[in-house]
């Protein structure tokens, strides 16, 4: 069971199967504790905004089929989170149709987009997450920085301002210039 304090603060106990049938907006269950995210600034909006369109823009045009989710629920091994942005692939649509409120497990590509208040330990921590529950590649957008990491399996890359970023593992073929995501 978790605690958690409500508007009159009553503290409730929440454990991870309530809050996978009733989840909150905008939080989510970590290590025991009902995390809320926040700390979006213009920078972090605008990079997130941007690779919606770009993976977007490239599913459809590739003709890969699929969708892009903006902080959708997924259960990992340990926790429910809610990645920036996610892949989902139509296999997976397939298998658990378009009316779920928590996938049942990481989608293949994710991207998390760092604000100045995501201390980077806690990004490296959720991207081995999802690693290990079955996401096949973590992409690490720092718009201040102006630098992506992707995390794979086997290794991690580092994109810089005057480098182009390709996928690794899904939706192969798809790059874009760092310069473009991050402004």
């Amino acid at each position: 069971m978790v605690a958690s304090i409500t508007p009159s603060n009553v503290v409730e106990l929440v454990s991870l199967e309530d809050f996978l049938n009733h989840p909150r907006d905008r939080t989510e269950w970590v290590d025991g504790k009902l995390i809320e995210k926040t700390g979006m600034t213009y920078k972090h909006g605008l990079a997130q905004g941007m690779l919606i369109r770009q993976w977007g823009d490239y599913i459809t045009s590739s003709g890969k089929g699929g969708e892009i989710c903006v902080g959708t629920l997924c259960r990992t091994l340990k926790q429910a989170l809610r990645p920036d942005l996610a892949y989902i692939s139509p296999q997976l649509l397939e298998q658990f149709g378009n009316n779920f409120t928590v996938l049942p497990q990481s989608f293949p590509l994710i991207a998390e987009v760092a604000s100045p208040d995501d201390p980077a330990e806690e990004l490296f921590a959720k991207s081995k997450e999802y690693l290990e529950s079955g996401c096949l590649e973590v992409w690490l957008l720092f718009p201040e920085t102006r630098i992506v990491l992707i995390n794979t399996q086997n290794r991690w890359l580092l994109f810089n301002a005057d480098e182009v970023v390709s996928t690794q593992n899904v939706l192969h073929g798809f790059s874009v210039a760092v310069s473009e995501l991050l402004i």
